[in-house]
C-alpha cells in the first residue's frame, strides 16, 4: 500500500536507503529527522535538525514512521512512542527496531564482577535497555491498534573487550546515564573485566561473544476499517471441533 508521508525519525537512513524507500512504499515526501544530521544528505528527503522527544509535527499529518535503532536512548519512550501515535493519520503505521534488555549481558556482568572485585561496589556502566514485554505494553498504552512484537538476537563476536568497547564508541552506543562515574576509569578495571569476560564467555576459539537483542515492533493509528476483536461468547463454532478432540469438561 502507498504511504504518501514518510518520516524516518533517527538519521540511519543512508542515500540508498531512502531512494529504496520512496521507491516501496511510493512515498511523495520523506521527511527525516535527527538530533543530529551534519552528516546526512539525500535530494530525496526533506532534513530537520529536532529532538525525538519532542516532534514539531502536526496531528494527523504522518502516514508511516520508520525508527531503526534510534529509540532505545530516548529518556521519555512512553512520551514518544504516543507523540508518534498522535501525528500519525488514521490507520498510520510505526515501523521500529530498538535494542533490547539482553543487549550486552555479557559485557555489563563483566563490569560489574570486576568493579565489586575491586572497589567493592558497582556504577551503571552500561545503560538500561527496555524489554520486549515492556515495548508491547507501551504500544498499548500510546493508544496503538493491531500491534505486533518480535525480537532477534545478534551475536559478534570480538578478540577482545576494548576491540567491543571500540566498536560501541564508533556506533555512538557508549554509556549516555546521567548519573554514571565521569572520573578517570583505572585501566586495571577494564583489564579485570577482560579477564572476567574471557572466564565466563570465551569459545572455543578465545573470542569472546557480545549480544545485541533487537526489538522489532510496529502498531497501527486507529481507523474504523482495522479489525476488531469479537465479543466474548459470540464465536459459532468449537475449538475442539476443529481439532478433533473430544472436549473434557471441567
Amino acid at each position: 500500500r502507498p504511504f504518501p508521508t514518510v518520516l524516518v525519525l533517527g538519521g540511519r537512513g543512508t542515500p540508498h536507503f531512502i531512494s529504496k524507500l520512496k521507491e516501496s512504499v511510493r512515498a511523495e515526501s520523506i521527511i527525516c529527522a535527527d538530533s543530529t544530521l551534519e552528516t546526512f544528505t539525500s535530494d530525496q528527503a526533506h532534513l530537520i535538525t529536532c529532538d525525538e522527544e519532542f516532534l514539531p509535527f502536526a496531528p494527523q499529518s504522518i502516514d508511516l514512521v520508520i525508527s531503526n535503532l534510534a529509540m532505545h536512548n530516548i529518556n521519555d519512550l512512553p512520551g514518544t512512542l504516543l507523540q508518534i501515535r498522535q501525528i500519525l493519520k488514521p490507520d498510520g503505521l510505526l515501523i521500529g527496531a530498538l535494542f533490547g534488555g539482553q543487549t550486552l549481558q555479557e559485557l555489563r556482568q563483566s563490569l560489574m564482577e570486576a568493579e565489586l572485585s575491586l572497589n567493592g561496589g558497582v556504577s551503571p556502566r552500561v545503560f538500561p535497555f527496555a524489554g520486549k514485554q515492556d515495548v508491547g505494553a507501551l504500544l498499548q498504552r500510546a493508544g496503538y491498534n493491531l500491534p505486533v512484537i518480535d525480537s532477534d538476537i545478534v551475536t559478534v563476536t570480538y578478540d577482545s573487550i576494548f576491540k567491543l568497547m571500540g566498536d560501541l564508541r564508533g556506533m555512538g552506543e557508549t554509556n549516555i546515564i546521567a548519573e554514571r562515574i565521569k572520573t578517570l576509569t583505572p585501566r586495571r578495571l577494564f583489564l579485570e573485566a577482560g579477564s572476567v569476560y574471557h572466564s565466563l564467555y570465551a569459545e572455543a576459539d578465545g573470542r569472546i561473544p557480545a549480544s545485541f537483542e533487537i526489538i522489532f515492533l510496529h502498531g497501527w493509528a486507529p481507523h474504523e476499517s482495522q479489525q476488531k476483536p469479537l465479543r466474548p461468547g459470540s464465536a459459532q463454532s468449537r475449538l475442539a471441533d476443529f481439532l478433533g478432540e473430544k472436549e473434557e469438561k471441567l
